[in-house]
C-alpha cells in the first residue's frame, strides 16, 4: 500500500472543489432554524448570571458598603435571577418560531433525500 498516495489523494480533496448536495443544503436550514434562539439563549444567559453576580457582590458587601448597597444588590440579583429564569421558556418560544418557518423547505429537501 502506497502511503504516499493516500495522502496526496487526502490533500487534493481539500482543494478539489466541493459539491453541493442536498444533505449540506438541510444541514444548513437546519442551523438557520435554529442558531437565532441559541445565540439570544447564550447572551441572555451570561447578561443575566453577570448581572445576578454582580448583584450578589452588592448584597454581600464585596463591592460596595453599607445598607443602601445591600438592598440595591438584592434588587439587582433578583432581577439577574429573573432573567436567568425566563431564558429558556424564551428559547423554546424562538426555536419553535424558526423552526415553523424554515418547517416547509427542511421537509421538502428531506423527502427529496429520503427518495433518492
Amino acid at each position: 500500500m502506497n502511503t504516499d498516495k493516500i495522502i496526496a489523494e487526502s490533500i487534493a480533496k481539500d482543494y478539489a472543489p466541493k459539491e453541493s448536495s442536498k444533505l449540506v443544503a438541510l444541514k444548513k436550514l437546519d442551523n438557520k432554524a435554529k442558531l437565532p434562539a441559541t445565540i439570544f439563549t447564550y447572551s441572555c444567559g451570561i447578561i443575566s448570571a453577570l448581572v445576578f453576580g454582580t448583584g450578589m457582590c452588592l448584597a454581600m458587601q464585596v463591592i460596595g458598603g453599607g445598607i443602601g448597597c445591600m438592598i440595591l444588590g438584592i434588587i439587582v440579583g433578583i432581577v439577574g435571577l429573573i432573567g436567568c429564569g425566563v431564558n429558556y421558556p424564551i428559547y423554546k418560544k424562538m426555536l419553535e418560531k424558526g423552526k415553523s418557518k424554515y418547517a416547509y423547505e427542511i421537509v421538502q429537501l428531506a423527502r427529496e433525500i429520503a427518495d433518492e
